[in-house]
């Protein structure tokens, strides 16, 4: 792009050097909540440049609460917007629009979770926006894609209900539930991600950009892997198993004498330590559960039998002892306690993100790269809080003179 670069950073009143594999991309990012914000999150640890453009009220989770810090601040809205920049721009106000059209022109990506066609309402749909910049790459995000679905609301609740994921979601006997997070915005946050970083590889054989769409509807029936799998190549219809999987046994919570253990034996060798270590070695002989495909068909008589050993000691004893002869297996933690956990393991899974870390906490990324490892460099921004200098680059011409 012939323009200016985008000043680095600088939350300790210094410049601060990008050495992440994206550094030197710009990404104009006009996303809000969860899965384009996490998308763009990304990008940023990598070291893009993210530029976040809010409306005057700010991305609806800065108002989702609670919990929040001690300062009242949304923990959800920290959680997606680190090693962003902020700026508020109206894009109903001609003099935004037009600094919003300029940032669109000078970005590598563009990333927006509006309605389908909603950003081509203020000339900055991917028609638009790809004349001036034929090297974008422009990622839409959806809840049902840009066709048919286009008008229905994509709310993670919903898909997850509509893709099917909630009726495999709960007790046999119970009301189907919602999983504890919003899977598919984070699950569609990565497929964007990806989606862009492929087609920023095209880009660099070609010169050519392009228009990425995801959407949460197929980023369902795609996670759900095994389940849809069943539903296109059977006459089976899943349904809800509780804990239990369908096609593993045993694999889910077993009680012992103070509490469930989480027990993943996914193969007959694991099966027979299993039983070695619980002093019953004669059932990794029984025809009824040699094999996994027995196993499953027959949980509901092998089910005792094991409730029965794993009776005689507690969770963390069995733990030890399991995990010691190589059996999958693991306690039900509260989420501080699997931080914890993290932590012990030497996973460092907490960073400290501002002015000598002192301002917020974040999760690590998950990614480690040997050469060019994810940087921690701004923590989430206030409303506008870069709104200044940014607004004061997109000014300048292309030499970096005030127009």
């Amino acid at each position: 792009m012939a323009h200016q670069p985008l000043p680095a950073p600088d939350p300790d009143g210094g410049q601060v050097a990008n050495t992440g594999p994206l550094a030197g991309l710009l990404v104009a990012d006009f996303s809000r909540v969860l899965a384009g914000p996490y998308c763009t999150m990304l990008l940023g640890d990598l070291g893009a440049d993210v530029v976040k453009v809010e409306s005057a009220d700010g991305d609806d989770t800065r108002g989702w609460k609670p919990p929040t810090t001690d300062d009242d601040v949304s923990t959800y809205w920290l959680g997606v917007n680190r090693n962003k920049r902020s700026v508020v721009l109206d894009l109903k106000d001609d003099a935004d629009r037009a600094a919003a059209s300029e940032l669109a022109r000078r970005a590598d990506v563009v990333v927006e979770n509006f309605k389908p066609g909603g950003l081509a309402r203020f000339g900055l749909g991917y028609a638009d926006v790809s004349a001036d910049n034929p090297g974008v790459v422009y990622a839409s995000i959806s809840g049902f894609g840009a066709g048919q679905g286009a008008a229905l609301p994509g709310y993670d609740l919903i898909v997850q209900a509509i893709s099917g994921l909630m009726s495999l979601t709960g007790s046999p006997d119970g009301e189907p539930y919602r999983a504890g997070i919003s899977v598919f915005d984070v699950m569609t946050g990565m497929h964007a991600t990806i989606g862009i970083l492929a087609a920023l590889r095209h880009r660099e054989v070609t010169g050519e950009g392009q228009n990425v769409e995801v959407n949460l509807m197929s980023s369902a029936l795609s996670g759900l892997v095994n389940h849809t799998s069943t539903v296109v190549n059977s006459t089976t219809v899943p349904y809800r198993m509780g804990n239990a999987h369908p096609s593993v046994f045993p694999y889910e919570p077993l009680p012992t004498a103070d509490g469930d253990l989480i027990v993943a034996v996914g193969n007959d060798r694991q099966f027979r330590v299993m039983c070695g270590v619980l002093e019953v070695p004669a059932l990794a002989d029984d025809p009824r559960f040699a094999k996994n495909a027995d196993r499953t068909a027959n949980r509901e008589a092998l089910r005792p039998l094991l409730l029965e050993r794993l009776a005689t000691r507690g969770k963390q004893e069995w733990f030890d002892l399991l995990i010691g002869a190589g059996v999958p297996c693991g306690p039900i933690n509260t989420v501080d306690d699997g931080v914890a956990f993290a932590e012990s393991l030497g996973l460092d899974p907490v960073v400290a993100l501002g002015p000598d870390g002192a301002q917020r906490r974040s999760i690590r990324n998950p990614i480690r790269l040997s050469a060019t490892p994810p940087r921690y460099v701004l923590p989430p921004p206030g409303l506008d809080e870069h709104g200044a200098e940014i607004r004061a680059w997109l000014a300048q011409d292309p030499e970096g003179e005030q127009r």
